[in-house]
C-alpha cells in the first residue's frame, strides 16, 4: 500500500495519467493501475517500480526509498514461508516497517502475544485433519513473527482485550495461566500495553465488530515515508484497508475503546483474577 500510494503520489505531482505513465515507463496501462491499486503486492518488480518512479520524474531518494520497500518485501523471511498464509505476507511486511500497532481483540489472543502452547491449542482446533509437523511449523512461524517486539527501534503495540479472551478456556487451564502470566509479564514492556475491555463495559465502540489491527508510521516531514493500514481478521482469509477515512473510522474506534476498557494498571488486576479463576 505504501508503494502503490507513493507511485500515486509521484504521478499526480507530475500531472501525467495512467496512459502517459505507461508509455514513459515501457509498459502496459494495466502494469500501472495494478501497481497503484496494490494489487498481487508479492509480485512487485524492482525494474518495474524504477521505470515508473522515474516515468513521473522522482528525485532519486524518492525512487531509492521505493525500490527499498520492495526489496524489503521479497527479503522477507516469511515471503514464501510454507508455513505463512499468503494473505498473513502484507501484514507482516507493514509490521517490519510501522512505528506502532493497535490491536482489539474480541475472542483469542492477538498473535504477538500468544505463548507456543496457546498458539498450538488453537491451530490444533483450527486445522483439522493437519499433519503434526505442519501444524508446528505454523507455530514456529507465529512465535518467530513476535520478534518484531525486540527490534529497535521497537514496535509500540498496544491491545485491547475484551474480557471474552481472557475467559475462553484454549489448550486447557495450565496454558491459560501461562498465558495470562505471559500477557502480565509482555506490559511490563516499555512498547507495550494492554487494556482488558470488562464485560461490565456493556455496550462498546467496536459494536458486533471483530479482531482489527492499525499499522502506522508518522513522518511529518517525509509524507510519502507515512503509513497507515487497518487489517480484518477472517476465518483464512484477511482484508486490507487503507482509504483515510476508513482508517480514520478505525483509530477513532479504537481510541474510544481505549476509553471504555480498563486502564493499563487495572487491567494487570483484571489479568491476575483471570489468572486466579484457572489456578483453582
Amino acid at each position: 500500500m505504501q508503494i502503490a500510494r507513493g507511485l500515486k503520489a509521484l504521478r499526480a505531482r507530475a500531472n501525467l495519467t495512467q496512459s502517459e505513465v505507461a508509455k514513459r515507463a515501457g509498459v502496459s496501462v494495466g502494469t500501472v493501475n495494478r501497481y497503484e491499486t496494490w494489487q498481487d503486492r508479492a509480485k512487485l518488480r524492482v525494474p518495474t517500480v524504477r521505470a515508473l518512479a522515474d516515468s513521473c520524474d522522482a528525485a532519486a531518494e524518492e525512487r531509492d526509498a521505493l525500490i527499498q520497500l520492495v526489496r524489503n518485501l521479497d527479503n522477507g523471511w516469511w515471503m514464501d514461508h510454507p508455513a505463512v498464509p499468503e494473505v498473513m505476507d502484507p501484514l507482516m511486511s507493514f509490521e517490519d516497517i510501522a512505528t506502532y500497532e493497535h490491536v482489539f481483540a474480541n475472542a483469542l489472543v492477538p498473535g504477538l502475544l500468544q505463548t507456543p502452547r496457546y498458539a498450538l491449542a488453537l491451530h490444533e482446533a483450527q486445522d483439522v485433519r493437519t499433519e503434526a509437523e505442519v501444524i508446528a511449523s505454523k507455530v514456529d512461524a507465529r512465535i518467530k513473527r513476535q520478534s518484531i517486539l525486540d527490534r529497535s527501534p521497537s514496535l509500540h503495540l498496544w491491545a485491547v482485550l475484551d474480557d471474552a479472551v481472557l475467559r475462553r478456556l484454549v489448550g486447557g487451564a495450565d496454558v491459560m495461566v501461562e498465558q495470562i502470566d505471559h500477557l502480565r509479564a509482555m506490559a511490563q514492556r516499555p512498547n507495550v500495553d494492554i487494556q482488558v475491555l470488562p464485560f461490565t463495559t456493556g455496550a462498546h465502540a467496536a459494536g458486533s465488530g471483530g479482531h482489527f489491527l492499525i499499522l502506522g508510521r508518522d513522518s511529518e516531514s517525509d509524507p510519502m515515508s507515512s503509513m497507515n493500514v487497518v487489517y480484518l481478521e477472517l476465518h483464512k482469509r484477511g482484508l486490507y484497508l487503507d482509504a483515510p477515512s476508513e482508517v480514520q473510522n478505525y483509530k477513532l474506534m479504537f481510541d474510544y475503546l481505549r476509553s471504555q476498557a480498563a486502564d493499563t494498571s487495572a487491567s494487570l488486576d483484571l489479568l491476575a483474577a483471570a489468572r486466579q479463576e484457572f489456578a483453582r
